[in-house]
């Protein structure tokens, strides 16, 4: 597939007569995506703002530890929240090996996500919210906040964001303010 974007961008960089920074870039994307101009999805990419989100959030941590939140410690994490077969009690990794592994579950959610919200325009900021949401839910495409955005109902996305609080049915504070979070890069107000 080809990117719908390269010759606008090609045309700009020509008339320029220079290349863009990173920030030049995201900046042109979203003047893009508020214009409808798709993306080429196998392109598409969490931005620094999304990078930083999910580092904040989910920490690093190079021996497994229990889900605080759940009744029965399921399931152990690892690494930046990275869970599954082999992770458990005395699994201990390098920064290395937790770095890796981030970076496979990032191509991983980040492909969830595009396939799931296919052509519909979408912020940098609104893709970074949604691949932070779905790498700590694994529920774009069952969640009424993935329906509404992929509807273009994006007011009616951000909602959403503050009923995934729980675990275990308990509101977890730390979901709280994480989800308060990934509203706001959502709603382009988180820096």
């Amino acid at each position: 597939m080809t990117d719908p974007r390269k010759p606008i961008f090609d045309a700009a960089r020509s008339a320029k007569g220079a290349g863009f920074t990173q920030e030049q870039v995201d900046d042109i994307n979203g003047a893009l995506d508020r214009a409808g101009v798709p993306r080429d999805d196998a392109v598409r990419r969490v931005g620094p703002k999304g990078i930083a989100l999910l580092h904040k959030w989910e920490g690093c941590k190079l021996e497994a530890y229990p889900d605080p939140g759940s009744k029965d410690g399921k399931p152990w994490t690892i690494g930046y929240g990275s869970t599954g077969p082999g992770i458990g009690p005395g699994t201990v990794w390098t920064q290395a090996q937790a770095d890796a592994r981030f970076e496979q579950d990032l191509v991983k959610y980040t492909k969830d996500v595009s396939e799931y919200i296919g052509s519909t325009p979408t912020t940098q900021d609104q893709f970074d919210a949604l691949v932070s949401f779905h790498y700590n839910t694994g529920a774009i495409a069952k969640s009424t906040l993935g329906k509404n955005h992929k509807a273009g109902n994006y007011a009616g996305a951000a909602a959403q964001f503050d009923k995934w609080i729980y675990n275990d049915g308990k509101v977890m504070k730390g979901l709280v303010n994480r989800r308060a979070d990934e509203r706001k890069l959502y709603e382009g107000k988180w820096s």
